[in-house]
């Protein structure tokens, strides 16, 4: 583990709520696409989750006891070297789920999963979860559309970190959190990008100055904000325009 992730908590320092779902609002998109039969099923077996920032919640070759249907805030998903390095390969928030091994029967997680900006989910024990795939078609379907798409982002962000200018890296990076996350402002330190980007924090320090410079955002003590969001899509490299145009594609398609 590396020294950045060595304060993390752990899922038993989450706390719950009751919630799940009537009269409730839920973002999920996989929990918002399901028929109303199987939507009833689900939320039987849920519970809803607040969670804090750097909180693990699948942890690199661990028993997976639980799958999470983010509702808001962020988690990444990071790729951990036998060196104990980190670099993150994906971002999930309330498009996704974390805990993909479990729709395939696999009971272990090839990653770490951690939150790096607090919100909320919906947890299911991967027992619950695996009972729930009998009767729930559509909740499956829909799990396994979500793993394409994740498959997509990881090999699209690999390319990315190998090809691409850190400030370029930056810039997609920020893209991407604003597209889960809504809203203009959120708060990230330089430590943490320095590792998702897996880059030194000097050179995340340089690539922001690079974008606030230009007036694409504004950062000050650990808060981003856009101040400019077409001017960031030109600043990023052409990963993010060629991932979300294969993603609005495919959601594109019926479910």
């Amino acid at each position: 583990m590396t020294r950045a992730f060595a304060r993390l908590g752990n899922t038993t320092s989450l706390k719950s709520g009751i919630h799940p779902f009537p009269g409730q609002p839920v973002h999920n998109l996989i929990l918002g696409g399901l028929p109303r039969r199987e939507r009833e099923a689900v939320a039987a077996k849920l519970q809803f989750i607040e969670f804090p920032t750097h909180c693990v919640l699948n942890e690199i070759a661990g028993p997976i006891r639980y799958g999470y249907f983010i509702d808001s805030g962020l988690a990444s998903i990071l790729n951990v070297t036998s060196e104990g390095k980190s670099v993150e390969v994906g971002l999930t928030g309330k498009e996704g789920f974390v805990g993909l091994p479990l729709i395939v029967g696999f009971d272990t997680s090839p990653t770490r999963a951690v939150t790096q900006i607090a919100g909320t989910a919906f947890r299911v024990s991967a027992r619950d979860l695996k009972s729930l795939f009998r009767d729930c078609p559509q909740l499956l379907k829909l799990l396994h559309r979500y793993s394409q798409e994740f498959a997509l982002q990881i090999t699209q962000v690999a390319a990315c970190n190998r090809l691409h200018r850190v400030d370029q890296r930056l810039a997609r990076w920020f893209l991407m959190s604003q597209d889960r996350l809504g809203g203009s402002s959120f708060l990230l330190t330089q430590e943490f990008l320095s590792h998702m980007l897996g880059t030194r924090r000097a050179s995340v320090t340089t690539a922001a100055g690079v974008l606030h410079k230009a007036g694409f955002i504004t950062y000050r003590r650990g808060k981003v904000t856009i101040e400019d969001r077409a001017g960031l899509e030109k600043a990023a490299c052409g990963c993010y325009a060629s991932l979300t145009r294969q993603l609005k594609q495919w959601r594109g398609k019926p479910r």
